[in-house]
């Protein structure tokens, strides 16, 4: 009989029970039929790309591709992908008009309690739907999914009133760090940006609030924080940006997709330029992506669902080593 390694058995074994795992597998052939009734059909794009999204706070996995096996240090670059995107507007700008994605996505330096580096993500776009159109799709999933409903819209204006009296569009830097000093100690209040500030009292005074009994949908986020997403001019000009929560945590983040090539392109310089300002390493331009984007991207909605996140969120879980087979450090 072969030696039976002398190991706890906790660094082989799953980390979800499989009860949990059985009903995550339930709630993914839902979410499937979700967007098959409703016209959309299911793709698969490269997990591993030469070229990947540029985002200020994201950070892709780059891998070496070697042509030569016996020198493995030695070929092309590539990224293995933070989400799905870039690959999936292509087959929009290809004629596809209702599409979806529930697959593998990966993330440098994710971890804890409600994040992995490896995680699975849903990620949906509908050629034709705006703002209303995009957050309607996510309130029906997410009411579907969770058994809860109504889902509560609220402006981003509309929260920083209610929980903190104070106008996020037209509030001062000042003032805003008079604010953070007030709600929590954070080292870094004297050097952050306005952004930077919206997002610590987004976080930690108003996100805790949000989708306690039903799901809640936040919209209209500040100009300065759109991503991908159109910007509607004001005043005050706004992000047709929205996002969803439920029992306090962060579950999906959805645009009224920009489609202009040129602002694309500006919007990603700004990015790396953050991402070395802080440290990061500038990532490559996605020109086939743009070169896409120049031959004309219909116009549409999408969102991204971390779909660990959701498993969390229905069986009121707070860790999610719980809902999924081996976290990374079990992998």
């Amino acid at each position: 009989m072969a030696d039976v390694p002398d190991r706890p058995a906790k660094e082989f074994l799953p980390s979800a029970p499989l009860e949990h795992l059985r009903f995550r597998a339930c709630l993914l052939r839902r979410l499937r039929e979700f967007f098959d009734q409703r016209g959309f059909f299911e793709v698969s794009t490269p997990v591993m790309a030469s070229e990947t999204v540029v985002d200020a706070h994201l950070d892709p996995f780059r891998v070496i591709c070697p042509i030569d096996p016996r020198c493995p240090d030695q070929g092309p670059v590539a990224y293995l992908q933070t989400s799905p995107e870039i690959h999936m507007k292509r087959l929009l700008v290809a004629g596809a008009e209702a599409i979806y994605q529930i697959g593998p996505a990966l993330r440098c330096a994710e971890s804890g309690a409600s994040h992995n580096t490896e995680f699975t993500i849903a990620e949906w776009y509908r050629c034709g739907d705006n703002l209303e159109g995009g957050m309607r799709v996510l309130a029906e999933l997410a009411e579907q999914l969770l058994d809860r409903k109504p889902t509560e819209f609220l402006s981003y204006a509309e929260l920083f009133q209610r929980y903190l009296q104070v106008d996020p569009h037209g509030v001062d830097t000042a003032s805003l760090r008079k604010l953070v000093d007030s709600h929590g100690q954070w080292k870094r209040v004297d050097s952050a940006s306005r952004d930077e500030l919206l997002e610590f009292l987004m976080s930690q005074s108003i996100q805790p609030h949000l989708g306690g009994e039903n799901p809640t949908i936040v919209y209209d986020y500040p100009a300065s924080q759109a991503a991908l997403a159109r910007v509607r001019a004001g005043p005050p000009a706004v992000a047709e940006r929205f996002e969803l929560f439920y029992r306090g945590a962060e579950l999906a983040n959805g645009y009224h997709e920009l489609t202009d090539p040129d602002e694309l392109q500006t919007r990603f310089h700004q990015a790396n330029r953050l991402r070395t300002a802080n440290g990061r390493q500038a990532l490559p331009m996605p020109d086939r992506f743009i070169d896409a984007m120049r031959h004309g991207l219909p116009p549409c909605a999408g969102a991204a669902l971390g779909f660990d996140r959701l498993v969390m969120a229905a069986l009121g879980i707070d860790d999610i080593a719980m809902v999924i087979p081996f976290k990374a450090d079990r992998a």
